[in-house]
């Protein structure tokens, strides 16, 4: 099950639509995903007392090294015998200065994007404040430079609101620039929760688990303050950047 496996590590920041990117993923039957490995660590690491903190501590663990060992080579035990491809939803903000990255020399890594005063408008109705770096943006910046400069390469990297506007579209050109098939399976999927979901699932989860697609792409109002826009434009220079490279 594990030859010729091709692990994806797609790299989000939160309040984006990662989990229907791995609802896609996961109604293909050659695929097995898993949801945000990394989180336990970063909430271990961090000591930010997110919703459900001790549970995904205890379910996840402290060490990011089991963990990354596991995504490189070994394979959920959810997974079938049809598997070949493993789908990794990760939030880049969980990359930790203490973990060490060359484990991602083994992925396919892409990565996905929402502009930073969308971003920002949604966590803050979870979260009662915000820098920077608790919305990723920093850190995916610094993982893109980092591949660039070991595989002389630029990774794939898609826009939220290009995928919703054309999914067939857009997951058509991800795939090919992660050199997989498309499958037609990826634009829709079944109600209701998964195995693969995190043990946050009812807690974040209650849009997506009764989708059964993507949804419409709509323009949101921006309504930030003086001050959480300063915090949003903190972040736009890495979002510009990475923008300059996304997949068209």
């Amino acid at each position: 099950m594990s030859d010729g496996l091709i692990r994806i590590a797609m790299w989000s920041g939160p309040r984006n639509i990662s989990t229907a990117m791995m609802r896609s993923w996961e109604n293909r039957q050659d695929t097995v995903v898993v949801d945000e490995p990394l989180y336990g660590p970063y909430l271990a690491t961090t000591g930010k007392k997110h919703a459900m903190y001790a549970e995904i501590i205890e379910h996840q663990g402290k060490d990011w090294r089991p963990i990354v060992k596991h995504l490189t080579q070994e394979l959920p035990e959810y997974a079938s015998e049809n598997t070949s491809i493993y789908y990794q939803k990760h939030m880049s903000h969980h990359l930790t200065n203490d973990i060490e990255l060359d484990f991602v020399d083994q992925l396919r890594n892409a990565f996905l994007l929402r502009h930073p005063n969308d971003v920002l408008s949604s966590y803050l109705r979870k979260h009662p404040r915000a820098a920077p770096e608790d919305l990723g943006f920093p850190q995916q910046v610094k993982l893109f430079n980092r591949i660039v400069e070991r595989t002389g390469q630029i990774p794939p990297i898609l826009e939220s609101k290009d995928i919703l506007m054309a999914p067939e579209t857009m997951l058509t050109k991800l795939c090919n620039a992660l050199n997989v098939n498309f499958d037609v399976a990826m634009l829709s999927w079944p109600k209701g929760y998964r195995d693969s979901d995190g043990i946050w699932a009812e807690h974040w989860y209650n849009r997506v688990i009764e989708s059964t697609g993507f949804g419409e792409y709509t323009p949101k109002e921006n309504r930030l303050n003086n001050e959480e826009q300063r915090i949003a434009d903190q972040c736009l220079p890495f979002y510009e950047k990475l923008l300059e490279h996304k997949l068209t």
